[in-house]
């Protein structure tokens, strides 16, 4: 930076738990700067607010502590402001000395395998996305009449998809999920679920937590093959490394569900060393074809390979939850094969490896769609430890916020600050509390934008 008394102008691009945790670190740095943090919806926290199950409020809580970090003057929220769509990667760069590329993961990756595009086959993300009421996927519709219903992934969002599936009504209606997802879902006549993976319990990623949640679903029973909670040599040996923090207590958490007496009701089926070969069906999807697997390598480093094994199960909905990836914004490199933005240590690269001056990159679209809402707060003290490190070379001014406000305004762009992003929120939870809920958000972007001016909802 040079002498003149300017302070350190940084946009961030995405107000989810990454970019709110890169503010709190440029805050905490010392140094006197000028925050700007752009979302392309009017409403702001991301993930926490479209990706979180509304029956697991309290992770939601985390929402407090950003609310807190946007009251810090040094900050703005430029809500409804999108990078490609209203500000140019190249007028950011020209306005600000850094940019930190915080927009997360938001496309499903795909399984790759035949009938995939088969009507009822979706992706979790599109689901877990209608049920919390996002506007890019509250025009959605599930075909809730189906009985059998097979989610395909190890993870934790792939437990949320089974839940929200199997909570029972009544409890739902206490949370703020969208009433659309409410309403088709009291008709839901889903009787089976199957969470099928192509590896073993042992290298699942949901936490015990999640997995011991479908033990206490009123009125449905999870079932597990005994045979597949033996684990072999390799597997016992990978228990004992010291990564590996949640599989002997998901080990326990399953052996207690097959220790359960069979009682009649709906079933949570869970499938391990099976892997989806093909789904089958004519106007829609009927069947899903299952290719049975065995573990091969090393302790930590196991791999699924076929056995040469075939298994067929009744599917009228499938939902695939095999990862998240990113996608390219205009104006920037992409990596498309890993679904990040090139970087190293957070700064952004270009084809030939070398940095783009000025530009830094934190979250999933940094490193991919790995940890929980926490990592992330990590990740971007990394990023903005090595944006500090770059300072002394941002000797240029820039004139930042004034720039970004007058050419927004040039083009009548609607801004909406974080005023009146709580405008919204309030609106929200009026119209929660005449149902009972903690809020009822808006799933139309014009809605939004009418709440924030003060049109009644």
């Amino acid at each position: 930076m040079s002498d003149d008394g300017k302070p350190l102008r940084v946009a961030i691009v995405g107000s989810g738990p990454s970019g709110f945790y890169a503010a709190e670190a440029l805050l905490a740095s010392g140094l006197d700067v000028e925050i700007d943090l752009l979302e392309r919806l009017p409403v702001p926290y991301g993930l926490v607010r479209f990706g979180v199950a509304p029956d697991h409020a309290k992770l939601k809580s985390v929402s407090a502590v950003f609310a807190q970090i946007a009251a810090d003057p040094k900050l703005r929220f430029f809500g409804n402001v999108a990078l490609g769509r209203d500000v140019t990667a190249d007028e950011l760069a020209a306005m600000y000395h850094a940019v930190i590329v915080a927009c997360g993961a938001g496309a499903d990756r795909t399984l790759g395998i035949p009938g995939e595009d088969l009507p009822g086959v979706h992706a979790a993300g599109d689901f877990v996305g209608w049920y919390n009421g996002s506007p890019d996927h509250a025009h959605l519709s599930f075909d809730l009449s189906q009985e059998v219903a097979v989610v395909i992934g190890q993870g934790n969002v792939a437990i949320d998809v089974c839940r929200i599936l199997a909570r029972p009504v009544d409890e739902l209606r206490r949370t703020d999920i969208a009433q659309h997802a409410l309403d088709a879902l009291a008709g839901s006549r889903i009787r089976d679920i199957h969470l099928v993976g192509r590896r073993g319990p042992v290298q699942a990623k949901f936490t015990p937590k999640e997995l011991r949640e479908l033990g206490t679903l009123p009125g449905w029973q999870p079932v597990v093959d005994p045979a597949a909670l033996e684990p072999g040599e390799a597997c016992r040996r990978e228990l004992a490394l010291p990564g590996v923090v949640h599989a002997a207590k998901n080990l326990d958490i399953l052996r207690g569900f097959v220790a359960r007496p069979m009682e009649a009701g709906r079933r949570i089926h869970l499938h391990f060393l099976r892997a989806p070969a093909a789904l089958h069906g004519d106007e829609r999807v009927r069947r899903i074809a299952l290719a049975g697997q065995q573990l091969s390598g090393e302790p930590g480093e196991q791999s699924a390979v076929p056995t040469g094994q075939q298994y067929e199960l009744d599917a009228g909905l499938v939902f695939r939850s095999v990862g998240y990836r990113g996608t390219a914004l205009p104006g920037l490199p992409f990596d498309a094969r890993a679904g990040v933005i090139p970087n190293a240590g957070g700064r952004i690269v270009d084809a030939a490896g070398q940095p783009l001056p000025g530009w830094y990159v934190t979250g999933w679209i940094k490193r991919g769609p790995t940890g929980v809402i926490g990592t992330n707060r990590a990740d971007s003290l990394d990023t903005v430890a090595g944006l500090l490190q770059d300072v002394q070379g941002f000797a240029l001014p820039r004139p930042g916020r004034q720039a970004l406000m007058a050419l927004l305004e040039s083009r009548s762009h609607r801004v909406i600050d974080f005023a009146a992003w709580q405008a919204i929120e309030r609106v929200e939870q009026a119209r929660g509390q005449a149902r009972d809920k903690p809020a009822e958000k808006f799933v139309r972007v014009d809605d939004m934008l009418a709440a924030a001016h003060g049109a009644p909802p």
